[in-house]
């Protein structure tokens, strides 16, 4: 692959990587399942990001550089790696599109979030959130057709734009916008952190609740670790495709994922001991950040500057995850399909999911087709890539290349890891969520 199609640094892809998986698994999953499972949650958390990270993580990193490609192309290769004669099947050039169809129908739903979120923004900055009924005022666009069709257009076109140009764009957005997260945040959690009987919240997420060590809790834990890194048989990959053969593959694992925890934990530090100064009711997804927060924001000092740093912080976290989502279906469109050139793709991608969403911006009509997406595809998308890494790809070959440039070689043991630990989880996840319809 051309040096130009790769990242300049470390630090570029990890931040790029970071952005990828830092969303609103974060913002509002990670928060409301820690308050509710406390230190146990916590714990079985850091167990299951560590595992994931090390194995799950960093192989798809490494099909990813080995192939020098994205979704379509890097299965293509791990499915005839043990193929001498490389007689390409239809199963291993197209099995890739599930994991891309699911991915683009994530990208529907989540600009729609991040279009929320921009309203919230420009609300925020002309003062009108911090003066409504926040219920109020989150049904009078979320239950309302073409409510927020010039921000949802705003937000994909941006996305576009830091897409432009690969990695290149990519990486120079996230130097920007991963830094500028992690600053917003911490700015937010001192301040919440003088706030009255804010203590009192941090005891609370932090207690130790016996109650709590159970299997519904190590699940949880289980289920957020897994897609808050976005493993989902093609996310990772594309960012694996751009990274330099010199740079260490498990280290950079370990980065994404220590930043990604980071990053929950502050959203957490943020939201929980707000929701207990405040004697609200403990809530997650849509309603902690649209109703929750801004109730929160009405009543603290300075609550309009606090309102704008978080949503802004909350935009750089969306559209990081959308270039992902974006460059994903680009990239493996320009490897298959030759005529197509970036910007076609680009264009192609931006108006599908524009035109398809916005006649879904209601939250009756994009929460369903979130769920059934994060039911249905994704966990089948997320196992395929296991079992395909571990069992289809050549050992000596993943190997090979998980070990190039790494300080610290992996062997038998890590296979082994990944083979017996990692894919039957994936599998179980994808069970849970089939059978009990279980969304993470």
């Amino acid at each position: 692959m051309d040096k130009e199609k790769k990242f300049s640094s470390r630090l570029g892809f990890i931040l790029t990587a970071v952005g990828s998986a830092v969303g609103m698994a974060n913002v509002w999953g990670f928060p409301f399942r820690f308050q509710e499972g406390g230190l146990f949650f916590l714990l079985f958390y850091l167990v299951f990001v560590t595992l994931f990270a090390y194995v799950g993580l960093s192989s798809e990193f490494a099909i990813g550089r080995r192939a020098e490609t994205g979704t379509l192309g890097s299965y293509e290769y791990a499915l005839n790696s043990k193929n001498k004669k490389k007689s390409h099947s239809f199963i291993s050039k197209n099995i890739g599109f599930i994991t891309l169809i699911g991915n683009l129908f994530i990208a529907i739903g989540y600009a729609i979030i991040v279009s929320y979120v921009c309203k919230a923004l420009v609300d925020s900055i002309s003062g009108e959130l911090l003066h409504v009924n926040s219920k109020q005022w989150f049904e009078s666009f979320s239950n309302n057709d073409y409510s927020v069709v010039v921000y949802h257009f705003l937000i994909i076109l941006a996305t576009l734009l830091t897409c432009i140009k690969g990695a290149k764009t990519i990486e120079k957005s996230n130097k920007i916008m991963m830094p500028a997260f992690f600053v917003l945040f911490v700015v937010i959690a001192i301040y919440i952190f003088t706030l009255p009987n804010a203590l009192e919240g941090y005891k609370y997420m932090f207690r130790l609740d016996f109650d709590k060590l159970n299997i519904n809790t190590a699940i949880s834990a289980m289920g957020q670790a897994f897609f808050s890194l976005s493993i989902t048989g093609c996310g990772m990959i594309v960012c694996g495709s751009y990274l330099d053969k010199k740079e260490d593959i498990l280290s950079a694992a370990k980065s994404t994922a220590l930043f990604d925890t980071l990053a929950a934990l502050l959203s957490s530090c943020v939201i929980v001991p707000s929701i207990l100064v405040f004697n609200l009711d403990q809530a997650g997804g849509p309603g902690l950040l649209f109703e929750v927060l801004p109730t929160i924001l009405q009543n603290i000092k300075g609550g309009r500057i606090f309102a704008i740093i978080l949503y802004l912080a909350v935009i750089f976290a969306g559209i990081s995850s959308l270039q992902n989502m974006f460059e994903v279906v680009v990239e493996s469109l320009i490897h298959r399909y030759k005529n197509i050139t970036r910007v076609k793709a680009l264009i192609l991608i931006g108006l599908i999911t524009f035109l398809v969403g916005v006649n879904m911006e209601t939250i009756g009509k994009w929460g369903p087709w979130m769920d059934l997406v994060s039911i249905y595809i994704i966990p089948i998308g997320a196992s395929i890539g296991a079992i395909t890494w571990f069992y289809f790809w050549k050992k000596e070959e993943q190997l090979e290349e998980v070990n190039i440039g790494a300080k610290k070689k992996v062997g038998e043991k890590w296979h082994k890891l990944g083979k017996y630990v990692y894919v039957p989880i994936a599998i179980g996840l994808s069970i849970l969520a089939l059978v009990f319809k279980v969304t993470f």
